[in-house]
Parts: C-alpha cells; sequence; structure tokens
C-alpha cells in the first residue's frame, strides 16, 4: 500500500497548535521547529553501520526506491517524507538467522534534520537489530519496519542522548502471517523524546511484543504513543512499558491506544504502563485506551498505575544493613529489569543500568 499524496500534502500543511488531541501534552516550544514548514531541516543518513554482514546488507539507497508502505497523519513524518532524499535500507536475507545483533548507532548531529530508515525482514529470517543514539541532537526521523510471513525480528532502540537533544520519532511496524516481532524502546536521555511505536498487521497469525522503558529527570519531558491498529483476525499482541520520574518538572507521557477492527476476528490483546514517581515536582500522564469494533476476540485489557516510591521495599533492605543510597537503586533497577533484561548484549544492559544510577546520583536520589 503506498501513501496517499493528497493526504499527506494535506496533513504537512498543518502545523499543530497543541490543540490537537495528539498535540496536547507536547511543549510544541520545544521541538526546534521540526513542525514548522518554515524551519529549514537538512536530509541526513546519520545512521551508521560497521562490522562485517553475513545474513543480511544495510546500504543507502535513494528514498524513491523505498516509498513509504504505511500511512501516517504525523506532521513530523510528513516533513520528512518530503524532505529525505537517500534513506538508510536494512535487509535481512530469507531464511537467514542471524546469531549476532545487527549494530546501527548515530552520534553527535549537529544541525536540526531528517532522516529515514527501512528494515525489511524476509520470509522466514530471524535477527536483532538495535540502533544507539548518543550525544546531541536535533531530529525527526521515520523507521518502518517490514516483515514478511514467518519473518522473527527483535528490534531494540535505545535513546540515549544528552540532556539538550530534541528527537521526534515514528516507528512502525508492519507484520506479515505468522511473522514475531518483539521491540524494546529504551529513554533515558534527552531535553525532549516523543516517539511513536506502532503496528499493523499484513496477515493472520502475526505477533507483536512491545516493551519500553523511560526515565526522566529534572526538566526532561519523555514522551512515548504507543498505537496497535489490529486491522486483521487472528493476532496477538502485548504493551508493557515503565517509567521513573524525579526531579523538579520531569515529565512523562504515555498514550497506548489498541483499535480492533470489525474485521479483527480472534484478536489477543493487553497493554500495560507503570509509573514510578521518586520525588515531588514530577508528573507522569498515561492514557491507555480500547476501542472494539467486534465482540468476537479472544482477550483484550489495559492496566495503568502510577505511584510514589514503595517505602515498604525499602525499609526491608534497609533491615538487612544494605544502606538507604543502595537499597533505593537495588529496588528501581528491579523495576526495570524485567524489561532491560530482554536486551541481549550484556554491556549494553549494564550501561543502561550504569546511565540511571548516575541519573539518580545527578537528582539526589
Amino acid at each position: 500500500m503506498s501513501i496517499n499524496s493528497n493526504l499527506l500534502e494535506r496533513h504537512d500543511s498543518l502545523e499543530p497548535t497543541g490543540r490537537e488531541e495528539k498535540w496536547r501534552f507536547t511543549p510544541l516550544k520545544r521541538l526546534g521547529g521540526l513542525h514548522l514548514n518554515a524551519t529549514e531541516v537538512r536530509s541526513n543518513t546519520s545512521t551508521i553501520f560497521s562490522g562485517p554482514s553475513e545474513g543480511f546488507s544495510v546500504r543507502v539507497v535513494p528514498a524513491s526506491e523505498v516509498s513509504p508502505r504505511s500511512q501516517s497523519d504525523d506532521v513530523i513524518v510528513a516533513r520528512v517524507r518530503e524532505t529525505v532524499r537517500d534513506c538508510t535500507l536494512v535487509e535481512v536475507n530469507r531464511d537467514a538467522q542471524v546469531k549476532d545483533p545487527i549494530m546501527l548507532s548515530r552520534k553527535n548531529l549537529g544541525s536540526a534534520e531528517f532522516s529515514r530508515t527501512v528494515v525489511v525482514a524476509k520470509s522466514h529470517s530471524q535477527a536483532t537489530i538495535i540502533i544507539e543514539s548518543f550525544g546531541s541532537a536535533i531530529l525527526g526521523e521515520e523507521i518502518e519496519i517490514l516483515l514478511e510471513p514467518g519473518a522473527k525480528l527483535d528490534f531494540i532502540s535505545l535513546q540515549e542522548w544528552e540532556n539538550d537533544a530534541i528527537h521526534l520519532g515514528r516507528h512502525h511496524a508492519i507484520l506479515g502471517k505468522d511473522s514475531e516481532f518483539n521491540s524494546v524502546t529504551i529513554s533515558v536521555g534527552g531535553s525532549l523524546v516523543r516517539l511513536l511505536p506502532s503496528v499493523e498487521y499484513d496477515g493472520p497469525g502475526g505477533s507483536a511484543n512491545l516493551l519500553g522503558v523511560y526515565f526522566a529527570t529534572s526538566g526532561q519531558h519523555l514522551e512515548h504513543r504507543v498505537f496497535i491498529d489490529h486491522n486483521v483476525g487472528h493476532a496477538k499482541s502485548r504493551v508493557n512499558y515503565k517509567g521513573a520520574l524525579a526531579g523538579e518538572d520531569a515529565r512523562t507521557v504515555w498514550f497506548g491506544d489498541v483499535y480492533i477492527r470489525k474485521e479483527a476476528e480472534g484478536t489477543d490483546t493487553y497493554e500495560m504502563n507503570r509509573n514510578l514517581l521518586l520525588t515531588d515536582g514530577a508528573r507522569a500522564d498515561s492514557v491507555p485506551n480500547l476501542e472494539i469494533e467486534t465482540g468476537k476476540i479472544a482477550g483484550a485489557g489495559h492496566a495503568s498505575t502510577t505511584g510514589r516510591f514503595d517505602e515498604e521495599h525499602l525499609f526491608y533492605l534497609m533491615s538487612r544493613g544494605i544502606a538507604e543510597d543502595d537499597a533505593r537503586r537495588l529496588v528501581i533497577r528491579g523495576f526495570f529489569a524485567e524489561v532491560i533484561n530482554e536486551i541481549p548484549v550484556e554491556g549494553i544492559r549494564d550501561r543502561l543500568m550504569k546511565r540511571i544510577d548516575d541519573e539518580l546520583v545527578r537528582v539526589g536520589r
């Protein structure tokens, strides 16, 4: 399915005002002008791959060779598609079993830029792709992920930006028949990060598992808007995002929307969001939503919790001789471990936990 050009042009001409439902949580003044048509933003293939490739390829191709397969009414996506001339194409070969993670990285992007990446996991392939982001940036991006029938792909996105970075992105997966998509999204840096992880299905039997961790400290705004479009029957989805906040004006937004269309009989879905407030002055907004058009489903549900630090856990550890600061960090590590342990590279898991520890020290927790 190709993008409708009229739809793209219409939404590209409409700059958000902040009154729209999908923008009402977002401080537009902090977007670096990425949402404004008058702002000049360069096109750049900032995602870098290095190392041998066996069973897959990574190359830069003209954007015209990989036309978008999905529709979007997001103004950032529209500007990316209009601006980007070359994009990064990652292809996993048919039937390939790629054992080592495919590592992509970007760092210190300099001036504001738009970027587009397309990932294609061909039939019955299996691979893990990790995209790491470091340093300073003003970035608008689209990552489109296509799973052909029987493919299995683990996709891990790490936002470890410096505290002045701005990152607006859409990560959209299209799942073929009997394919499996596992996503882990980690946001532990940046001034403003707004990500749109989304999934649709191109055949029955597809399974999507979307996990996420975000940790906001003083002045940071971290926003994740998840959308699962159950547009075919007999598909499955699970969503589990965890967030923690510490420091004055730390702000997180999680929006989870699952749409079960009338033709999506046999759907099995559940979404969960949990937030942990570590200090006064922090705010977490959590909005789970289910829209169901058929009663012939296997199951559908959602849950959301936001609460203070559990002092009973802290007391339990301290009663066994663990210092208060160490005990507090252990509880927070345990809160995040369920998701972070899904990352297959031990060095990355350790690095993320250290980053969280460092942020806790910085805000005095």
